[in-house]
């Protein structure tokens, strides 16, 4: 008896017109372009591809620009000076939870007016450092123990809610700060730990425009990616709908040093680089941004990850448009065959174009992966970006088969397609 599995619709975060007039309208009028969270520079809308390093040489940077990233961690206006003369865009990350220092007037007064300055960045885990984070034991002495507050001591939670007090006060002045000295409008962005307290994020999120989290999950020989999906959900239902950025791996751990204990050199392949990608923004992700590469000690990995840039760059039309409403997908196999997730996917419009990304969360295959709601295609052939295969639309549906953790990237047209080297890294 074969069972139809609804396994994931379209995890696209879908919005109307004017559900995102609505949402840009409660946020302070923000400068999101279609979707929020998207950047703007000039008059093109951006899905944020951004890194936290700076190279430290033009031509590094440069080089960066080339691949497709659009935002780099800029610290002062020479930094955004940098950026800008390379056609890149800057997040400042800034002191919020010293409250309104002179040191924070005078970082925001200096670049405020700068034209590559698209995002301002929060302290990094926050709500995770005063509560979870191991340093509290190993390096401040704060907790006796390690794994005081999964434990929910009473020293650790009266510490956390002690450290609440001051902090997200001075971060709300500090927010306030820069709303006042920030004539555009700038979004205000934090970054946290998967699992940071939601109690504690929430008492923060009334004065932050876009959350997320960073996870790394490849790791000696943990190779759990399919976990980014449910990362973006949780920071999703955490930000009560804001945007979400998600910050992907960009290092192997044992190049972090000893405080890690890793020795094992683990670099994700371009396949799960890929992946991890394609599944956050397949559930709803509003930016990537990657972690660690200035550690790095693999340009081949490096590579890759810009052939991985390049090829998202090329579909900036779609990544910055609004998902299309009606469009599912369920698996058709015996009951045996079912996976832990199934498949996530979302479709997108740019005119008369169309992208179809379907993530086969599974470590096992699907062989009858139904997408329907096409009817709109109806006799149009969707051709597989970086692959052979074309499929054309009949019924309002396709169907197609997935290997275990496969990424598959349908579209109108193959003009979307920027492959470069570095795409068989890790094979």
């Amino acid at each position: 008896m074969f069972k139809e599995d609804p396994h994931f619709c379209c995890a696209s975060g879908i919005r109307t017109a004017s559900a995102l007039l609505l949402a840009a309208t409660l946020m302070g009028g923000l400068a999101y372009g279609q979707n929020p969270g998207t950047l703007l520079k000039g008059d093109e809308h951006l899905f944020p591809l951004g890194f936290y390093e700076l190279p430290k040489s033009d031509e590094a940077l440069a080089a960066m620009a080339e691949a497709g990233v659009n935002l780099v961690r800029c610290h002062n206006r020479q930094d955004l000076d940098r950026a800008h003369a390379v056609g890149l865009l800057g997040v400042v990350p800034i002191k919020l939870s010293q409250g309104v220092s002179e040191a924070l007037r005078a970082q925001v007064e200096a670049v405020a007016d700068h034209p590559a300055l698209a995002v301002w960045e929060g302290p990094d885990e926050v709500v995770w450092n005063f509560t979870a984070y191991s340093g509290l034991h190993r390096k401040l002495g704060v907790h006796k123990t390690p794994g005081e507050w999964k434990r929910q001591t009473p020293e650790a939670v009266a510490y956390a809610e002690e450290q609440a007090g001051v902090i997200i006060p001075n971060m709300r002045a500090a927010a306030a700060f820069i709303r006042e000295r920030d004539l555009q409008d700038r979004p205000l962005w934090i970054n946290e730990a998967l699992e940071s307290d939601v109690y504690y994020v929430r008492q923060y999120l009334d004065f932050v425009d876009i959350t997320g989290c960073d996870l790394y999950p490849v790791k000696g020989d943990k190779r759990n990616v399919a976990r980014m999906g449910d990362a973006t959900e949780r920071w999703k239902a955490v930000g009560r709908g804001k945007p979400v950025y998600m910050v992907l791996q960009a290092f192997s751990w044992d190049e972090l040093g000893d405080y890690y204990g890793e020795t094992q050199t683990s670099y994700p392949s371009f396949a799960e680089s890929r992946f991890m990608a394609y599944d956050v923004i397949a559930h709803g992700a509003a930016g990537i941004l990657y972690w660690g590469s200035h550690y790095l000690k693999s340009d081949a990995f490096r590579q890759s990850l810009y052939a991985l840039i390049s090829e998202l760059a090329a579909l900036q039309p779609f990544l910055t448009a609004p998902g299309v409403p009606g469009v599912s997908v369920h698996l058709v196999e015996m009951p045996e065959d079912g996976g832990e997730r199934g498949v996530a996917c979302t479709a997108r419009q740019r005119g008369e174009e169309w992208l179809l990304l379907l993530v086969n969360e599974d470590d096992t295959k699907h062989l009858g992966v139904v997408v329907n709601g096409l009817e709109d295609l109806d006799g149009q052939t969707l051709y597989a970006l970086y692959g052979e295969r074309a499929l054309t639309v009949s019924s309002g549906e396709i169907v197609t088969r997935m290997m275990p953790q496969a990424v598959q990237v349908w579209c109108t047209s193959r003009a979307y397609e920027a492959p470069r080297d570095g795409r068989t890294f890790g094979e």
